[in-house]
């Protein structure tokens, strides 16, 4: 299958005072188009780091990521952007919904920055799918947590994106409503056929998917395929 991501030899400083910091330190994986993919480590692993790297939030000191076929290190701040809203999804761990706007709106803004003129009315499909279609109208400060991230799933999915980051998806979720998020994301996922990376520290959450990367001390500790998924 064709690699959808590939990140080779990079690695991530950050300056300190008069120290420098390293974050991520030779890392080097791919994940083929349409695979499930978990990043797990311990708090100050790099995990988030990494993932806002691969999906072109960030530039690395060196190294390359290349994202959908495409060298993101060749790419302007705007090219980037531009990459992102055709074919990156995201989802937050805080939902990062925009306070001003309603549900359906939240999830239209993907839509309408490439124009798409039915973007309500795809908005509104996600929303039934994800079991909001009744609160299309409310605002983020209306609804639950767990109503807030389903909205936020709608939203990554409606670019109808080849690739999905999600950045610890049920982190500020209970057990029970991150329970029903997943399910949501992973039934979603393979309705899109889209290639999923997920930063986690629930391991039954990563076990769902098919690959497993390990990071400690912003590091490779290992690269497994899982036997769950």
């Amino acid at each position: 299958m064709a690699k959808i991501l590939n990140v080779t030899h990079l690695k991530k400083t950050y300056s300190s005072g008069s120290k420098e910091l390293t974050v991520l330190d030779d890392i080097s994986f791919d994940v083929e188009a349409g695979d499930t993919f978990a990043i797990v480590g311990p708090s100050g692993s790099g995990k988030t780091t990494l993932l806002g790297l691969c999906a072109g939030l960030d530039q690395t000191n060196s190294g390359t990521i290349e994202l959908c076929g495409v060298p993101l290190n060749t790419l302007n701040e705007d090219e980037r952007a531009l990459l992102r809203n055709e074919k990156v999804g995201f989802i937050f761990q805080d939902f990062q919904l925009l306070p001003t706007l309603t549900a359906l709106e939240n999830v239209c803004v993907p839509l309408e920055l490439q124009g798409n003129k039915n973007a309500k009315k795809a908005s509104m499909e996600l929303l039934k799918k994800v079991g909001l279609a009744d609160r299309y109208h409310h605002y983020p400060s209306q609804l639950s947590g767990g109503e807030q991230q389903r909205v936020a799933l709608a939203r990554a999915f409606s670019n109808q994106p080849s690739i999905l980051f999600a950045d610890e998806p049920t982190g500020n979720l209970d057990e029970e409503t991150g329970e029903k998020v997943v399910q949501l994301l992973f039934e979603l996922n393979k309705e899109a056929g889209t290639t999923l990376i997920i930063v986690t520290h629930d391991l039954e959450l990563a076990r769902m998917n098919k690959h497993i990367l390990r990071l400690k001390g912003g590091r490779i500790m290992a690269n497994e395929r899982t036997v769950e998924a």
